[in-house]
């Protein structure tokens, strides 16, 4: 029996890395370009897996040696950057049934957007290249002077930006951090479970929801109270 929401969701926040597309190989294969030019040991992708979520300098952070400082993580951190911007299109698809349910959602009137923690001009070639036919209201990656999820800013910007209070918008992310962000902003939490973090450590979370497929989102549409 279908739980029924005592909130109406009029508008959905993304995560990109793990939600909306699979993008692992291209990040890990950047990554470990840059680690191998500067001979540093590589990492294969179900452990680079474990190191997305938190930005690209956390990314890098995690998988340098612990004796790295700050001016090197800096540095490697711009290399790999410089990197992923010609290795992403190779390793970025969209997750199955993304754009029909994508689709669906603006059908229904439905306000969409995203939020990232990868940097913002990423997230905007990714969503342009990936999703042509899709209106998202907003694209939102990580860039200075707001501070990274699972700090609420962003989500709060993007529930001005949609003009939709905050709880009622959901937000769908694949990580304890987005989570964490829906919770900090006072949204609906929905907990992608076809991503890069566990669930154990998701359900630690207590999301509102979790779903296996992205078009489970239309049955908590129409299952939501009225």
């Amino acid at each position: 029996m279908p739980v029924m929401l005592t909130r109406v969701i009029r508008a959905i926040i993304f995560d990109l890395d793990g939600t909306l597309v699979h993008s692992l190989s291209g990040i890990a294969k950047a990554l470990n370009t840059i680690l191998k030019r500067h001979q540093l040991p590589t990492h294969n992708e179900s452990t680079v897996r474990t190191f997305i979520g938190d930005g690209i300098v956390k990314l890098v952070e995690r998988a340098c040696p612990d004796a790295y400082d700050p001016e090197q993580i800096a540095e490697l951190t711009g290399a790999v950057s410089d990197e992923y911007s010609s290795a992403w299109q190779g390793g970025t698809v969209p997750y199955t049934g993304v754009n029909e349910t994508l689709t669906a959602l603006l059908q229904r009137k439905t306000k969409i957007a995203v939020l990232s923690n990868k940097p913002h001009a990423f997230c905007q070639k990714i969503t342009d290249l990936i999703f042509p036919d899709i209106t998202f209201t907003a694209v939102i990656g990580q860039h200075q002077g707001v501070p990274t999820k699972p700090d609420p800013a962003g989500a709060l910007d993007l529930a001005r930006r949609l003009d939709v209070s905050p709880e009622q918008i959901a937000f769908v992310g694949d990580s304890t951090v987005d989570i964490a962000t829906a919770h900090n902003a006072g949204m609906i939490s929905v907990a992608a479970t076809w991503g890069y973090h566990d669930l154990p450590d998701l359900i630690s979370e207590s999301p509102t929801h979790q779903i296996d497929s992205i078009d489970k989102l239309l049955d908590i549409l129409d299952n939501q109270a009225p």
